[in-house]
């Protein structure tokens, strides 16, 4: 298994679908050697899992030459290779399988750079070339890439998971504690990367309506920066913590009043059921598999409305009745997101692939 995003300075949602990914497999009967071109990940490290560094050329440079050479071979054991990402490693004669987590350089290419743009396009097409199964986390992103003309038997849907929490936390706005350096509640949260795709621009502003009415509500930026113009985060009430650990994750999700992810496009929305299993009600865009990730436990606005964005917010501030309905539908829905159903569901791709791999022969 290709764990190179785990490398990345900006690991983002990727990196948490690989990393928990990782350490759920075993549980599904499937053992793991992990690949990639440097030393092992530090969020590896603690698991045991077996690693091979493929030494050099690191980083863009071995995925160009993957791309366009299909080199170097892999000097990995296994019966199998699994590439992660859009970054496609030669299988050789090994069957291949590759998970495609969103189309938004077909779909928003202005959202991507245009060497993004052009890399993964590249791998959607070795995928179609050469796998022989293709994992998706939705049944959103299995119909796209059916209209893109893969094949429907060569798709599985395999869902990402979520952590189990600790008991449940009540559904009324914490007390004014610090769960990360810097933050007071009450505070809006928006947990991922900074990059045009998830539509922090409109967050800021629809933040900037809501202080109007209540002066005293923050909003909370965690994730580092990714690429595209800097945003002015200098606002009253803005906190910008860039990348934090899994434990302060965590407290921010109990404490905020909401997270809000309006994304202009998402594969799947990690955050989402994060949040929906601690408690904290959740505030998305209608984009991409939003909708369907939220499967009727979040409250959804039209992408780019600013000031539908601001309405769902305000009504959660202001409505305890309707945070409380929320918060319980989000509880019961991301009971149904775990890693080990995904690992299983990465299982039988697997299975799958091996199959046609062999019939191929």
């Amino acid at each position: 298994m290709h764990v190179g995003q785990l490398l990345q300075p900006v690991p983002g949602g990727i990196g948490r679908y690989v990393e928990h990914l990782v350490r759920a497999l075993p549980g599904a009967g499937v053992e793991v050697v992990a690949f990639a071109a440097g030393p092992p990940p530090p969020a590896l490290a603690a698991g045991g899992t077996a690693y091979v560094d493929l030494g050099r050329p690191r980083g863009p440079l071995r995925y160009e030459a993957w791309h366009r050479l299909r080199r170097p071979a892999l000097p990995v054991p296994g019966d199998l290779v699994h590439a992660t990402s859009l970054a496609v490693a030669p299988a050789g004669k090994r069957p291949l399988v590759v998970t495609v987590h969103d189309l938004v350089f077909l779909r928003h290419p202005e959202h991507l750079t245009p060497r993004g743009v052009s890399f993964h396009r590249r791998g959607l097409e070795l995928a179609r070339q050469e796998a022989a199964a293709v994992v998706v986390p939705t049944a959103h992103g299995r119909d796209e890439l059916v209209a893109e003309g893969f094949p429907p038997d060569r798709l599985h849907v395999a869902p990402h998971g979520v952590g189990v929490p600790t008991p449940p936390e009540p559904p009324e706005p914490r007390p004014a504690s610090s769960p990360a350096p810097g933050v007071r509640p009450p505070f809006v949260l928006f947990a991922g990367t900074l990059e045009p795709r998830k539509g922090v621009a409109d967050l800021l502003v629809a933040h900037a309506a809501l202080r109007r009415s209540h002066p005293e509500l923050g909003l909370v930026l965690a994730g580092a920066r990714g690429w595209g113009p800097p945003l002015d985060l200098s606002a009253e009430g803005v906190v910008a913590l860039g990348s934090v650990d899994d434990v302060t994750l965590d407290a921010l999700y109990r404490a905020a009043v909401a997270l809000a992810l309006p994304s202009r496009y998402e594969g799947f929305g990690l955050p989402v059921v994060e949040a929906m299993a601690r408690g904290c009600p959740v505030v998305t865009s209608d984009a991409g598999a939003l909708v369907e990730v939220g499967g009727g436990a979040a409250t959804v606005v039209p992408v780019g409305d600013v000031d539908a964005l601001a309405g769902a917010l305000d009504a959660l501030v202001t409505e305890a009745a309707h945070r409380r309905r929320l918060v319980e539908a989000g509880r019961q829905r991301a009971s149904s997101f775990t890693w080990s159903a995904s690992a299983a569901a990465h299982a039988r791709a697997y299975r799958a692939a091996g199959a046609a791999a062999g019939g191929a022969r």
